[in-house]
């Protein structure tokens, strides 16, 4: 859980705040062990705290359970709605509003991204983290959708830590998988180095869906722009700070989504990347 007095400093910058003079920010991570969000917001509201920030689902239904006074700005990548987070997006009604990342709306087109940069594959691992099980509830449920669509048999993996994620990649020796597909989890992109030189040793195509993994060496990603949304929760947390009440803030859904190739990791995978597909790439990395 990321929580504050106020949230993302480079957004909140944008208001007459500055940490250190007339602002301060207390930081509370979880190290992976979600079962201490609940402690870890409960202390929070005990300082209390002006505004709460939560970066992940796991630490949003924490954070909600805590309190239903303090404003909490979240960024998710599930639908608040249905998660009972807000009552709308443009009317959240409550203590919350925030940014819904929309990740898992583009789990179909992620999975069609494979199918053009691999249009033999038949069997896509996909790596989750039970550690949030609504992630990866809705993740499962998604790919499986638009897996049986398209043809592809998946098979689940579950990694929570750096040595299950290396305990996962042995286990693809033995499978031997067409792609690996990765969920969408701030925990994998924390570990966005350990997963490319993992899928770079097992020769692995991977898609993920944060830039940051295709940056540190993955083949495609396909998602929004993340630093981009952290700073859009941090102009939210100033205005809450000024006054704004979080029942009038619409939930801002993610504008952009950003299609990311690793050229490099293509060809060192002797995969050719489709002219077509290069051309719709926002970025390729060279």
């Amino acid at each position: 859980m990321r929580s504050a007095c106020a949230g993302s400093t480079e957004g909140s910058r944008r208001a007459p705040f500055v940490e250190g003079e007339n602002l301060t920010i207390a930081y509370r991570w979880a190290e992976g062990r979600f079962d201490q969000l609940p402690a870890l917001a409960a202390e929070l509201v005990r300082r209390p705290v002006a505004v709460i920030v939560a970066g992940a689902t796991s630490a949003a239904f924490a954070a909600k359970a805590a309190t239903t006074t303090i404003p909490i700005t979240f960024i998710i990548p599930e639908d608040p709605v249905g998660l009972g987070f807000v009552t709308s997006l443009a009317r959240p009604g409550g203590n919350m509003t925030g940014v819904n990342l929309l990740s898992s709306e583009v789990t179909a087109k992620r999975l069609e991204l494979l199918r053009v940069l691999l249009p033999d594959a038949c069997h896509v691992v996909v790596l989750v983290n039970p550690a949030d099980a609504t992630t990866t509830g809705s993740t499962l449920r998604d790919v499986e959708a638009a897996a049986t669509a398209l043809g592809l048999q998946t098979h689940t993996v579950r990694a929570r830590t750096p040595a299950e994620i290396d305990a996962a990649f042995a286990d693809f020796a033995q499978a031997r998988p067409d792609a690996l597909f990765v969920g969408a989890d701030p925990f994998f992109t924390s570990r966005r180095v350990q997963l490319a030189n993992l899928a770079s040793r097992h020769a692995m195509p991977m898609s993920a869906a944060t830039r940051e993994i295709t940056d540190a060496g993955g083949l495609v990603s396909y998602g929004p722009n993340i630093p981009d949304e952290w700073r859009q929760v941090g102009v939210y947390v100033g205005r809450i700070l000024k006054g704004a009440k979080p029942a009038d803030l619409p939930v801002v859904q993610a504008t952009k989504l950003e299609l990311v190739i690793n050229a490099q990791t293509a060809r060192t995978l002797d995969l050719t990347v489709p002219p077509a597909l290069l051309a719709t790439a926002d970025e390729v990395i060279e």
